[in-house]
């Protein structure tokens, strides 16, 4: 697949009583088609998120931005444009990332925590200088991450709801 230069078609989700925010990277392919964030059906996040917290996947896009805000959850992505070949993690390049004032103004992020090593490795090079805010880097629900089981899934990613403070840079 041929890399194109993509800009970031999906608002982010929070509220003023968000607490939590989790970061991908950038959209899938299936994701900007569909209007919002883990739009591909193999993707797990709907479901790990859901067991997280004792409930069933939400379905639809307004039911899953219901879903985020009712548990505190603020999501986005660390790239706002980049060069990426179809949904490939691995071929983002020329990154612009996202503004995080945004929601860092409105809601009062206690915890910061991204979706997978490549939206970790971003956040740290792009977003931790501005943020001071160190993220927390869970498994990705990526289809790709095949040698996590959902079980395991769920498990890592039960800290997102459990309370804690935030850890900034000195």
């Amino acid at each position: 697949m041929k890399a194109a230069k993509e800009t970031h078609p999906i608002e982010p989700t929070f509220d003023k009583n968000s607490r939590v925010l989790i970061l991908g990277s950038f959209p899938s392919v299936r994701s900007r088609e569909s209007g919002y964030f883990y739009g591909h059906p193999q993707n797990r996040f709907w479901r790990v998120t859901a067991a997280v917290f004792g409930e069933k996947p939400p379905e639809g896009n307004e039911e899953k931005k219901a879903f985020l805000l009712r548990h505190g959850i603020a999501l986005w992505d660390v790239v706002h444009s980049c060069t990426v070949a179809g949904s490939g993690d691995a071929s983002i390049r020329d990154v612009v990332p996202n503004d995080l004032s945004v929601i860092i103004k409105e809601a009062k992020i206690e915890r910061f925590f991204t979706n997978g090593r490549t939206a970790q490795k971003l956040y740290e090079k792009y977003l931790q200088p501005v943020t001071g805010a160190m993220a927390h880097c869970l498994p990705s629900t990526s289809p790709a991450n095949a040698a996590w089981s959902f079980e395991r899934l769920t498990e890592a990613w039960s800290v997102i709801g459990k309370g804690s403070e935030v850890k900034r840079n000195e």
